[in-house]
């Protein structure tokens, strides 16, 4: 599959907020990120060409850091950085509540939109400013590669 096909299967009801949170990263995030379609969602992710190891799980694939999903019930925004930064957690976290209606669903790295309308694409967009690829590849070869 590619980003495009997976795009084309996304519902009709969720196509304009999806879209808009795709485009929020891509003008946000830094540039030498790529996007591409991976673990049946779409990601951006660290070429192998600036971190050529890879992912230890999977070293055959680029380091993730941002995926998108069109799930069962919500859209989902897996953001590694919030899962291996404590102080960029934090600081999302303390923000959200200004940022949206509705109380924060979030796991470890995945924050769950279930109303479409409650996207805050804004605090997004500053969450994307906050990391670069540089501070992301130094996170993860600290703290999470072993």
């Amino acid at each position: 599959m590619s980003v495009e096909n997976y795009l084309l299967e996304i519902p009709e009801e969720r196509k304009a907020p999806f879209n808009k949170l795709r485009q929020t990263i891509v003008e946000n995030i830094d540039s030498r990120f790529e996007e591409a379609y991976i673990y049946k969602m779409i990601g951006y992710v660290v070429p192998k060409r600036i971190f050529p190891d890879g992912y230890h799980c999977q070293p055959e694939l680029p380091l993730p850091y941002i995926n998108i999903a069109n799930q069962k019930n919500f859209i989902a925004l897996y953001h590694m950085g919030l899962y291996a930064d404590p102080d960029l957690l934090e600081w999302f976290t303390n923000n959200y509540p200004d940022h949206a209606k509705r109380k924060l669903n979030m796991g470890k790295s995945c924050v769950r939109f279930k109303y479409m309308d409650d996207i805050p694409y804004p605090l997004i967009a500053e969450l994307l400013s906050k990391q670069s690829l540089d501070d992301w590849i130094n996170i993860y070869t600290k703290t999470i590669r072993k």
